[in-house]
């Protein structure tokens, strides 16, 4: 793997609402090898999406030190961050972020836009199209968002997040508003890119997802709860996601049917009856 990408030690963010204390993310220590595949998961209230705030420098820790390929980010200011956040870091969101009267190309130059590189205009078209055939969209890259699928327009934010060659890929929920077809379409690009040496770092709260990684890190109450290397399950684009294990996607004791429960209650009030 080489050396860490990402070094996260003592960790917290302490958020006060008047007199109440609560603490978000309470003393986690990370370490994220450059060319991983790592899926966060964990319960609403967790602390997955402050942490990847955090990692994502959209936000500060409280306490303790965050190195991002190299640089403790932990507190640099809001400049510094955004310098960071564009250079070192890809986002791909849930809700794909696209702008939608612009083109798919011109979505992907953005971050190239805003970067410090100083690109020409040809050469910013040049790795924005590069980007777009690398996730399969070749011959669609002047198509509007609206004129792409939502599995298609999931593939634009990917190319965006991947034009300016970043350390790490972070991906929030990228799956969430997307088919099972498509999702494990989705999900197979992103092996893909991880086997060519991207570091992943993929939030989600789908077992399924997750089981796509190499390592899981599930938080419970702001902490890590548990954190192991899994047997990746392979992507197979073009088809839908298998059938997940019940005992995970419906963990819940079925209650019998009604006149199954009728039944019962007759019977205990004949034995009752017989024990008069």
């Amino acid at each position: 793997m080489g050396e860490p990408v990402i070094e996260i030690r003592g960790l917290t963010k302490v958020y006060r609402m008047g007199e109440v204390e609560v603490r978000a993310v309470d003393g986690i220590d990370l370490t994220v090898e450059r060319g991983d595949f790592v899926a966060i998961m964990g319960p609403s209230g967790s602390g997955k999406s402050t942490l990847m705030n955090i990692v994502g420098c959209l936000d500060r820790p409280s306490t303790g030190t965050y190195r991002l390929d190299g640089v403790d980010v932990s507190r640099l200011d809001r400049d510094e961050r955004a310098e960071i956040r564009n250079s070192r870091i890809g986002f791909v969101f849930q809700s794909f972020n696209l702008l939608a009267r612009t083109r798919a190309t011109e979505n992907v130059e953005l971050p190239l836009i805003y970067s410090e590189l100083g690109l020409s205009a040809a050469e910013r078209a040049r790795r924005a199209r590069a980007a777009l055939v690398r996730v399969g969209l070749a011959g669609r890259e002047d198509h509007y968002p609206s004129q792409l699928s939502g599995g298609q327009q999931q593939r634009v934010a990917i190319a965006r997040a991947l034009v300016t060659d970043p350390a790490i890929l972070l991906a929030d929920e990228p799956t969430g508003n997307l088919d099972s077809r498509t999702s494990e379409e989705i999900i197979g690009i992103f092996q893909e890119l991880n086997e060519a040496g991207k570091t992943v770092v993929l939030i989600t709260h789908e077992p399924d997802i997750a089981a796509h990684a190499r390592r899981v890190i599930y938080l419970r109450d702001g902490r890590v709860w548990r954190d192991e290397r899994i047997v990746q399950t392979r992507a197979q684009p073009g088809r839908a996601l298998a059938e997940p294990d019940l005992a995970i996607a419906f963990p819940f004791t079925i209650a019998p049917p009604a006149d199954v429960v009728v039944k019962v209650e007759d019977e205990v009030e004949v034995l009752q009856e017989v024990a008069r």
